[in-house]
C-alpha cells in the first residue's frame, strides 16, 4: 500500500444510522434479538447434525456448512454495529475495515455457491436416487464445500487488497454501518476501474451463474416430482423445494438489488435497510426454513437433548 494512503487515513467513521437516532434505538434491541436467534439456531443445527448419526448425510453436511457461514457472516459486522448503535464514537481502524470487508465478501460469496451446491444435491437425491450415494460421495461433499470456501476467500482477498490500495485523500466517513466495499469505493479519489471490473466479474460469476444452476436443478426436480404417483410424496417434495426456493429468492433478490443496480453518488437509507434484510434476517430464518420444520431434525434434537438430561 502507498505510504500516503496509510498516513492520510488511519481509521474510518461508519456513519450508519447516526442521522436517525430514533431508528438506532429501534434497531438495537431488534438486531440484538435477531443476532441471538441466528447464533442459537445455527449453532443448534451444527450440533445436532454432528451428534446424531442419522444426519450424517450430504444434505445435512451442506446444511451445517450453511449454518457455519451464517454465523460467520453475521459475526463480521453485527457485534460492532450494535456497539455503534449505542455509541457516539463510530470508528473502525483501517486494518479492521479491510478485515471486515474481506470476511463479509468471502462468507457472502461462499453462501451463493453453497446454495447452488445444495440445489444440485437435491437434484441428485430426487432425480437419481439409486445412484445418489455413489454420485454424492463424502469425498465429493468435502471437495465441493472446501473449494467454495477457498475460492471465495481468494476472490475476496484480491478484491479487498485492490480496493484498500486506492488513495482516499483524507476521506474517511463511510456512509454505511459496515465497511461495505461499494461504500468504501465511493471515498476513493483515484481510478476505481480495476476494482469495478473485479466486482463486476465476481457479481456475474456469483449471481446469474449459480442462480441459473439452481433454476435448472429445480426444473428437473419438478419434472421428476410430477411423475411421482403418490400425492404424499409429491407434497413432501414440493414443500422441501418451496422452502429452499424461498430462501434463494430472498437472498439473491436483495443482493442483486445491492450490487447490480446503477451506482449513485450518495448512499441512501433504503440501501442500508436492504443490507440489514439480507445480512441479518436471512441467516436468522435459515434454520427455521431449512431444518426446524424438518421431522428428522426435530427427532434428532429431542434425542440429543434427552440423552443430555439422562446423563445428568
Amino acid at each position: 500500500m502507498e505510504p500516503s494512503n496509510r498516513t492520510a487515513v488511519s481509521e474510518f467513521i461508519l456513519k450508519g444510522f447516526s442521522g436517525y437516532p430514533a431508528l438506532e434505538h429501534l434497531l438495537f434491541p431488534l438486531c440484538s434479538a435477531m443476532y441471538l436467534v441466528t447464533l442459537l439456531g445455527n449453532t443448534a443445527i451444527v450440533a445436532v447434525s454432528m451428534l446424531d448419526a442419522r444426519l450424517h448425510t450430504p444434505m445435512y453436511f451442506f446444511l451445517g456448512n450453511l449454518s457455519i457461514l451464517d454465523i460467520c457472516y453475521t459475526s463480521t459486522f453485527v457485534p460492532l454495529m450494535l456497539v455503534h448503535l449505542l455509541s457516539s464514537q463510530k470508528t473502525i481502524s483501517f486494518t479492521g475495515c479491510a478485515i471486515q470487508m474481506c470476511l463479509s465478501l468471502s462468507t457472502g460469496s461462499t453462501e451463493c455457491l453453497l446454495l447452488a451446491i445444495m440445489a444440485y444435491d437435491r437434484y441428485l437425491a430426487i432425480c437419481q436416487p439409486l445412484r445418489y450415494p455413489v454420485l454424492m460421495s463424502h469425498r465429493l461433499c468435502l471437495t465441493l464445500a472446501g473449494t467454495s470456501w477457498v475460492l471465495c476467500l481468494f476472490k475476496s482477498v484480491t478484491e479487498t487488497v485492490i480496493a484498500m490500495r486506492l488513495p482516499f485523500c483524507g476521506h474517511h466517513v463511510i456512509r454505511h454501518f459496515t465497511c461495505e466495499i461499494l461504500a468504501v469505493l465511493k471515498l476513493a479519489c483515484g481510478d476505481t476501474s480495476v476494482s469495478d471490473a473485479f466486482l463486476l466479474v465476481g457479481a456475474i460469476l456469483l449471481l446469474p451463474v449459480p442462480l441459473t444452476l439452481i433454476c435448472l436443478s429445480y426444473m428437473l426436480i419438478l419434472a421428476t416430482i410430477l411423475r411421482v404417483p403418490s400425492a404424499t410424496g409429491r407434497r413432501k417434495a414440493f414443500s422441501t423445494c418451496s422452502a429452499h426456493l424461498a430462501v434463494v429468492l430472498l437472498f439473491y433478490s436483495t443482493i442483486i438489488f445491492m450490487y447490480m443496480k446503477p451506482k449513485s453518488k450518495e448512499a441512501r437509507i433504503s440501501d442500508q435497510v436492504f443490507t440489514v434484510l439480507y445480512a441479518v434476517v436471512t441467516p436468522m430464518l435459515n434454520p427455521i426454513i431449512y431444518s426446524l420444520r424438518n421431522k428428522e431434525v426435530k427427532e434428532a434434537a429431542r434425542k440429543v437433548w434427552g440423552s443430555r438430561w439422562a446423563c445428568r
